[in-house]
């Protein structure tokens, strides 16, 4: 066998230069180099190895992937990729669709995301070029029967929509629809996160004392596994029933108002309850109005989402009960009482998603006549920025300043609830030393989020 050795080789005449004749093959030496030949956005594939188990890519090289014969399995991406390696995939057994194929990152972002890339799609094939370190691996083509790999993500309307990463936020702070024009193909991006919250409880007004502060409106959260924030302590999707999971249809969001207080010179009286926030299959209940100090007898705090607080103990009055209608987790607390004789002269905050409200102390003095302030409520992310909702009405005071409400929006005494927090509203007294009047509880709020892109 002869051996030539040049630097070049070229073309006599015309613009072709033909190695090698037909039937044969022409081989580039293991171990030997190339450049000028370039690959561009094509692979070779590996037709003699049909995937049937996890395996690391190649770049450069293609590969038949069945998952019917053993189910799903991962295709992991090379590690530390360089600008212009390529990989693609193909569904040799028409089976993605009933077993998965995962694209798995390997560190690297796909098309600008930190997750993975899911095929569910029958007949799917997809090449994947590295671009750089913002965008990563980009699909330069995608194909079958239907929509290639595709996500359609969850397209919806509705609210005061803002982003948060690949997650799109809607809030609203006032009644409307939540529309899904479209549903992702991809099962596990319908489940959306929310948080409902109710409408908090108005605070009670004392007859010639002081009125128990309102309950905070009941607080419902769950957190899906694909919109990632920090959640609160009431995330309750490990329980089934509390998930949601959409369908492309119009959802009715309904968001509770807040419970009315008692202006002066209103006889004494309960404060109102908070309304009913819902969206789907999930409803928060309003809080309880703040009790009544109404001469000769006391009224009890109301029930709700989180319970309103009891009345100027002068004969005994039970806060209200909180997780009314009871649900797992509670959306909210009890309000604080004033059930044993004593001789205190102020009344009880309102419970909060969070915590109850304490009772008043019952032992005789200027102890027993402040009071006690509304229960704290919970904190979430869901909106990007941690926030505290849900705090129960602080409590007034016989004769000085009221008692603050709970964090998360709860007014203090003889002060409104925060609108949209479900808040609770501060307890009033008609006592010429400290008249004021009882506060509104906070309006609701319903959040949504979920994965867009």
């Amino acid at each position: 066998m002869s051996k030539i050795e040049v630097n070049t080789v070229d073309v006599q005449c015309g613009t072709t230069l033909t190695l090698g004749s037909c039937g044969k093959t022409v081989a580039l030496a293991s171990g030997a180099s190339q450049s000028g030949f370039g690959r561009t956005g094509t692979v070779d594939w590996k037709t003699g190895s049909i995937k049937t188990t996890g395996f690391t890519a190649v770049s450069g090289e293609g590969y038949f992937c069945d998952t019917n014969t053993s189910g799903a399995f991962a295709v992991t991406l090379p590690a530390s990729p360089s600008a212009g390696d390529i990989v693609a995939v193909a569904d040799y057994a028409n089976s993605f669709d009933t077993a998965n194929l995962t694209i798995g990152r390997n560190g690297s972002n796909i098309e600008g995301d930190a997750s993975d890339l899911v095929l569910n799609q029958e007949g799917s094939s997809i090449t994947v070029v590295y671009v750089d370190g913002t965008k990563g691996w980009i699909v330069v083509n995608a194909g079958n029967s239907t929509s290639g790999f595709g996500e359609n993500f969850i397209n919806a309307t509705g609210g005061t929509e803002t982003d948060s990463g690949n997650c799109k936020i809607h809030v609203f702070n006032s009644p409307g629809t939540f529309t899904v024009n479209n549903i992702a193909t991809c099962a596990a991006n319908n489940e959306v996160s929310y948080v409902i919250v109710g409408g908090g409880g108005g605070g009670g007004m004392g007859q010639t004392n002081s009125g128990g502060g309102g309950g905070a409106g009941g607080y419902r959260e769950s957190k899906s596994p694909i919109t990632p924030y920090t959640a609160s302590p009431l995330d309750g999707r490990p329980n089934a029933p509390n998930r949601i999971t959409v369908t492309a249809t119009a959802f009715p969001i309904t968001v509770g108002s807040g419970g009315a207080g008692h202006a002066l010179p209103t006889p004494g009286d309960q404060g109102s309850a908070g309304g009913v926030s819902t969206f789907s299959t999930i409803s928060s209940a309003g809080g309880g109005g703040g009790g009544s100090q109404n001469a000769p007898t006391c009224g009890a705090g109301g029930n709700g989402g989180s319970g309103g607080g009891g009345a100027f103990d002068g004969s005994g009055a039970s806060g209200g009960t909180g997780n009314t209608p009871p649900v797992t987790p509670p959306q909210g607390q009890n309000g604080g009482n004033t059930t044993l004789p004593g001789g205190a002269q102020a009344s009880a905050g309102g419970g909060g998603a969070g915590a109850a409200a304490n009772p008043v102390p019952q032992s005789p003095g200027p102890t027993a006549s402040r009071g006690s302030a509304g229960g704290a409520g919970v904190t979430s992310s869901i909106t990007a920025s941690p926030v505290a909702r849900a705090g129960g009405g602080g409590s007034n005071m016989s004769d000085d300043t009221g008692n603050p409400g709970g964090t998360g929006g709860g007014g203090d005494g003889g002060s409104n609830g925060t609108a949209n927090t479900g808040g609770g509203g501060g307890g009033g007294s008609k006592n010429p030393a400290n008249a004021s009047a009882s506060g509104n509880g906070g309006s609701g709020v319903v959040i949504i989020r979920y994965k867009y892109q």
